[in-house]
């Protein structure tokens, strides 16, 4: 339970999502044997949607861990798509590796190992979707890069940003969080009344903000 939605509502859209198939299906059961933690079935979906729907063929992801997501939004890219990923732990920047190669996408897919906050101010290209599923506590502190990156008419896709509820109530939140529930509530103020940004905040998994880049006129 994520303290998200109610849990009948939460489990009744989950067992209406197809399972996935294939390697996918046991990347998937291998991190939740491992207590790693990957985006939840029913943000898998819209992720896929989402870049579906925008025709993202260059996509930008901050936090691999072990390419889960990542092989979901390069799938779903389909023909010509390409996604850059950033992550720090090099295990499971090895793990992610592993994956990849095991779905045949290891062209499609680059991965770069050290931190986002460092990362993302070298990267000169401009990405159709981004979707920022790092270090929960520094979503602020990278999102003008992102933005930068982030082409007119394209989508960031910010995870987790509910926190397991605690951002939205203050009855759950865990002293040792606090400081993550804070600055998560400061990004995710700051992200809805952007200048350059329309935002939409959906309850689902641990919470999904969908923000789209206005295009300049």
């Amino acid at each position: 339970m994520s303290n998200i939605t109610e849990v009948y509502v939460e489990e009744y859209i989950r067992d209406l999502l197809p399972e996935e198939q294939g390697i996918l299906k046991e990347i998937e059961e291998d991190a939740i044997k491992n207590h790693i933690p990957i985006v939840h079935k029913e943000v898998a979906a819209l992720l896929k949607v989402i870049a579906k729907a925008s025709n993202a063929k260059k996509i930008l992801e901050v936090g691999t861990a072990i390419g889960y997501s990542t092989i979901l939004l390069c799938q779903a890219a389909g023909k010509g798509g390409h996604v850059t990923t950033i992550e720090r732990d090099n295990e499971r920047v090895q793990e992610a590796i592993k994956n990849i190669d095991r779905v045949n996408l290891s062209k499609n897919i680059q991965i770069i190992e050290g931190d986002a906050q460092e990362v993302l101010r070298f990267l000169d290209q401009q990405y159709d979707l981004i979707f920022l599923d790092g270090a929960k506590g520094h979503y602020k502190d990278m999102l003008m890069n992102c933005i930068n990156l982030l082409k007119n008419g394209g989508v960031l896709i910010s995870d987790n940003i509910l926190f397991k509820g605690m951002v939205a109530n203050d009855e759950l939140v865990i002293r040792r969080k606090k400081t993550i529930v804070n600055r998560m509530r400061d990004y995710l103020s700051y992200i809805c009344n952007h200048s350059q940004l329309d935002t939409s905040i959906i309850p689902i998994g641990d919470g999904v903000a969908i923000s789209f880049r206005r295009l300049e006129e």
